[in-house]
């Protein structure tokens, strides 16, 4: 979730929400998620992005779990990992959890800006978009998930939306836990390091990889993604 830092962004949309202000941005060629004014993400890379799912779809190949596989990712952004679910052919079932009603409009509706960036995600059968907070969904569904891709906010220690916290915490991931199927994969986009969350996560997990992905040099420090599983 890396931004260009050039050219005067023009406002395509802003909407205030149940948890604060969400605007879309165009710099140049690429579009930006702007949230209580402070920006999300955009459109210029994605690598970190699309590795959440690959990832998390790949360890569960090393468990033998991956054919047929019920993903769920948490937070439908600018789509990248919605494209890269949909371009796999390993998954069966493909959930997308997004609470920001505009986000999900900017998909699907009107000229659907960043309808592209997901590839062929929303055509695809396997998909569908639910609009809701992840927490509350996972609170209240029935379905248990092969692997569970989180890119929800920036990340466990910058959270632009502070109801955000929570889902990085021990009772978040102790929810987060039971929703994980067994064999499954928990896999989470973050900003940067984070050691306090990598300790709770190693208390829950007997096998952890913390893979580094490099983004702009303006902002220098890599995209990291957690990948956790029980055996």
């Amino acid at each position: 979730m890396s931004t260009p830092y050039a050219d005067t962004p023009e406002l395509l949309d802003r909407r205030e929400g149940p948890f604060g202000e969400v605007a879309l941005r165009r710099r140049g060629p690429h579009f930006e998620i702007i949230a209580n004014g402070t920006f999300l993400m955009d459109t210029s890379d994605g690598r970190s992005e699309r590795l959440l799912v690959s990832a998390a779809l790949d360890a569960l190949d090393a468990l033998d779990g991956a054919r047929g596989a019920h993903l769920l990712i948490g937070g439908l952004g600018v789509g990248f990992s919605l494209a890269e679910a949909a371009q796999d052919r390993r998954p069966g079932r493909i959930t997308v959890v997004e609470r920001e009603r505009a986000i999900i409009d900017w998909h699907t509706r009107d000229e659907a800006p960043l309808a592209p960036f997901a590839g062929d995600g929303h055509g695809d059968a396997r998909a569908e978009i639910v609009h809701a907070d992840l927490l509350d969904h996972l609170r209240t569904t029935g379905d248990r998930y092969d692997a569970l891709c989180l890119d929800i906010d920036n990340g466990p220690d910058w959270t632009v939306t502070d109801s955000n916290d929570s889902l990085y915490s021990d009772t978040g991931l102790d929810l987060l836990g039971r929703a994980l199927a067994d064999g499954g994969v928990l896999a989470v986009w973050s900003a940067a390091h984070s050691p306090a969350f990598e300790a709770r996560l190693r208390d829950r997990f007997a096998r952890i990889e913390v893979i580094e992905v490099p983004v702009h040099v303006e902002r220098g420090v890599p995209d990291v993604v957690y990948l956790s599983s029980r055996g």
